[in-house]
């Protein structure tokens, strides 16, 4: 802690001397003196400018008028720093600094008492938003953190040794408290996260593999994973990484460590839950793996009900270990296939021998996953066939597991088939055909609702509303309650609005209220979109145009942005300047409030809204709008 201050020490002076003379009113500080204040998080990747160029640079008047203060512009007239006065009080309370141009971190004195209490990366700077709630200027707990970047975090807290910075990266028992585990697991979860916070100045002194030059290079893992509602008596859904790796590079050499599970406590917000494993002999083999998606508590209570199972799992977690390494390292693609098919041939005999229903459960899931991810990614080709005989060979009369790999195997089945020379026809007559066959087989598993799901979308596609509205309906009657009822209990709502006037309200991205209603006596465009969705920003083009066009008859649009991610959008706002409101709810396309109420389960989708505030279409295509705003203006004519 006392390096952490010494090194924090000079940073902190020369903010606070700079807020001390940079009161609003005050003259412009030199360039000199502006450029020479530095982030308060060390190592912010900003742009730095050489002492003999600083003469080069101006300091100017930031041109807003509900902020005062200054910006500093290079030669060449980048954008270098902002210092701001937002609320008034004549003293600085934002710190901007850029790179290229482009703002990527910012300190904040949010409370406005002169000292700062947040601090924020953004744009290519990562997503990292930190809170100092005693304003030491050190982080206590992070309000927002990707996964990527607590890997990079625990590289850190372990190459400085400081417990003090690991600590805010593990799961406390208030985020444990909402995540809605059972008893059991609520029991493991919390004892590693305390554990954890326990032992790791301990673990960080002794350890010698990550070395103080050591920087953060990677996050390796595979996708993140759905473990659902009704798990161990779980009450949501709930999604986590498993035996996520980091991966950093030092004077001798690259390295990385086994950091586990980390689990999204919110949005776009990560947690350890464990120790991070760095190679230590004493570390048993059983103690490294998964929560939620591998046996790990239950192999120590294997070893006393059956020790010679017990070491056979241990030594083949030890080999997969090995494998899921080289996976990482491995850049030939006919050697990651060799490895996918070893990985395969590996848990296939955890299977056999875990002597307890559930440890040979979550094997199954992990193989079924592993052959699927290998065929969609085509990082294992041969994964497809052996996907489909997963079923038979190995969930015997579980329908619960049965259902799980057959579904599987169809979503598998289906990406294999979209090649660019297929007959997107008969690839979705398969398709469909496939989902009809499953659901018949498996009506009421979780799989079911979403097949159902895909059916009904497959029907809206084909503009048969009565029949996807038949499916939307089995789904809230067989899954009331779930996300998936939910889902569809919105996709009736939207489908049945025809004719009927509706509401749609939330919060802006800039967080002001909105409600459709208040736009009754104009027509309306509601879109909902992504920055990942090309074809939506395609829409943003023609929806542009025909606000032009259809200006005088009062056409107004609105934005529903479903990324996972506020910063994604709002980055892509700024640079397109798209001129109409943005409403914004966290959870992305499947877990947006916005996106639930309407079923909205693909982008782009647009519904139309005349000026008495009812739907006209519920799902217009871009190159149907302009007849339909015809038919709209004529009306009001």
């Amino acid at each position: 802690m006392m390096e952490r201050l010494q090194q924090a020490l000079p940073i902190l002076a020369i903010g606070l001397l700079f807020r001390l003379a940079a009161a609003a009113d005050a003259a412009a500080p030199t360039p000199e003196n502006a450029l020479a204040l530095k982030p308060v998080q060390a190592g912010v990747d900003y742009e730095k400018v050489e002492l003999e160029k600083q003469g080069g640079c101006k300091v100017i008047d930031i041109d807003r008028e509900d902020w005062s203060g200054w910006e500093v512009i290079a030669k060449d007239g980048t954008l270098l720093r902002r210092f701001a006065d937002t609320n008034g009080d004549q003293q600085i309370d934002l710190w901007c600094y850029f790179k290229f141009g482009v703002e990527v971190y910012r300190d904040i004195d949010k409370n406005f008492n002169g000292k700062t209490d947040e601090y924020r990366w953004l744009a290519t700077g990562g997503t990292r938003w930190g809170l100092d709630e005693d304003e030491d200027g050190f982080i206590d707990n992070w309000k927002q953190i990707s996964a990527e970047e607590v890997t990079a975090e625990v590289v850190a807290a372990l190459r400085e040794r400081d417990a003090d910075r690991f600590a805010p990266l593990v799961i406390s028992e208030n985020e444990i408290g909402t995540l809605g585990l059972g008893d059991a697991k609520l029991k493991q979860i919390g004892g590693l996260a305390t554990a954890a916070t326990r032992e790791f100045g301990d673990l960080a002194k002794k350890q010698d593999v990550v070395a103080s030059d050591a920087t953060w290079v990677q996050f390796a893992a595979g996708m993140p994973g759905v473990v659902p509602s009704g798990t161990e008596e779980s009450t949501r859904d709930l999604i986590v990484y498993e035996n996520a790796v980091a991966m950093f590079d030092q004077a001798s050499g690259g390295g990385q460590f086994m950091m586990g599970t980390l689990v999204q406590v919110g949005p776009a917000t990560w947690r350890v839950v464990g120790l991070p494993v760095l190679g230590d002999d004493n570390v048993p083999l059983a103690g490294v793996g998964g929560n939620f998606f591998a046996p790990d508590t239950a192999t120590a209570s294997a070893v006393m009900d059956n020790p010679d199972s017990a070491r056979k799992t241990q030594d083949l977690v030890a080999r997969l270990e090995v494998i899921d390494t080289q996976l990482i390292a491995t850049k030939d693609p006919a050697a990651i296939a060799k490895l996918h098919e070893a990985r395969a041939g590996i848990v296939e005999k955890l299977i056999g021998v875990s002597t307890k229903k559930e440890d040979r459960e979550i094997w199954f899931r992990q193989l079924v996953d592993t052959l699927s991810v290998g065929s969609q990614t085509n990082a294992y080709p041969g994964g497809l066939e052996r996907l489909k005989t997963v079923s038979q060979q190995f969930a015997g009369d579980d329908q619960a597991l049965r259902a799980y790999a057959d579904y599987q195997a169809i979503s598998a089945d289906y990406m294999a088939r979209q090649a660019p020379d297929a007959d997107f026809a008969k690839v979705q007559e398969w398709y469909i055909n496939a989902l009809g066959r499953f659901v018949e087989r498996y009506p009421s598993v979780p799989e079911a609702a979403q097949a159902w799901l895909n059916l009904a979308l497959s029907k809206e596609f084909e503009d048969k509303d009565s029949e996807a509205l038949a499916y939307y309906k089995k789904v809230v009657s067989l899954f009331p309650g779930a996300d998936s009822g939910e889902m569809a209990a919105g996709a009736i709502r939207r489908l049945e609005s025809v004719g009927q006037q509706v509401e749609v309200e939330g919060t802006t991205i800039q967080g002001k209220p909105f409600r459709l209603s208040n736009l009754r006596g104009k027509p309306v465009v509601v879109h909902y979109w992504a920055t990942w969705c090309e074809p939506c920003k395609q829409d943003m083009k023609q929806l542009r145009r025909l606000l032009a066009t259809y200006q005088r008859a009062g056409l107004r649009v609105v934005g529903i942005n479903v990324d996972r991610n506020k910063g994604d959008a709002e980055s892509y706002l700024q640079q397109t300047q798209v001129p109409w409101t943005q409403l914004y709810e966290a959870g992305g396309l499947e877990g947006s409030r916005l996106a639930r109420e309407f079923g909205v389960q693909t982008l782009p989708t647009m519904m139309l809204i005349d000026p008495s505030g009812r739907v006209v279409r519920h799902n217009v295509r871009a190159a149907e709008l302009q007849s339909e705003l015809e038919r709209i203006r004529q009306g009001v004519k």
